[in-house]
């Protein structure tokens, strides 16, 4: 039980720092520079992401183990889970519309790039390939999400005053935040000396 909690708590370290999708792996910088402009919409987007990464992890899950491996149809991986994730963000879509319609209009179009996000297809293609189980794939898409809200929260709160700093002509607007995300980045990389074995 111990080495099980052990691991779980490894896998959400690294995920969610140590190989940051955003800061070290690169990954969904599309939405990562559009949502950051303020903070609200930033946690909005947070709060989606991460309860989207978790239950299409686990729905991936199940369809890849229960369906796709006992028919031999692993190599379509890629197509199914982005059939799985499109049907849920659709549903959510959906939800957020009746629910929360001020959130909705607020991430506008992003909010329909969620189910071809290269993020969210990631953590079901890292559950197949590194044969998790149910629990570890979970643990995953919470460490993923947390860790890409982290990001989304940092860079909207340095965005936000970024916009009222003294900044050169040329460095405003985008400029300036890939500036800043570089820094940030360099500064994820200290994580990366934590050793997960």
């Amino acid at each position: 039980m111990e080495k099980e909690l052990t691991k779980l708590f490894e896998i959400f370290i690294a995920s969610s720092l140590i190989n940051n999708f955003v800061f070290t792996r690169f990954l969904g910088l599309c939405i990562f520079f559009g949502v950051t402009k303020k903070v609200e919409t930033a946690v909005g987007m947070s709060i989606t992401f991460t309860a989207v990464m978790m239950i299409s992890a686990a729905m991936s899950w199940v369809v890849f183990n229960f369906v796709m491996v006992p028919l031999d149809l692993t190599f379509l991986k890629i197509v199914v889970f982005i059939g799985v994730i499109a049907a849920f963000v659709q549903s959510s879509d959906t939800i957020m519309r009746k629910v929360s319609p001020g959130l909705y209009y607020k991430l506008g179009v992003y909010l329909a790039l969620i189910s071809t996000n290269c993020i969210i297809l990631a953590v079901p293609l890292i559950n197949a390939g590194e044969h998790y189980t149910f629990l570890e794939g979970i643990t995953l898409g919470l460490g993923s999400g947390l860790g890409f809200a982290l990001a989304l929260v940092i860079m909207a709160s340095i965005r936000e005053k970024l916009e009222i700093a003294d900044v050169p002509v040329p460095f405003r607007g985008l400029p300036i935040a890939f500036v800043t995300t570089g820094l940030i980045a360099l500064a994820f990389t200290g994580f990366a000396g934590i050793i997960t074995s």
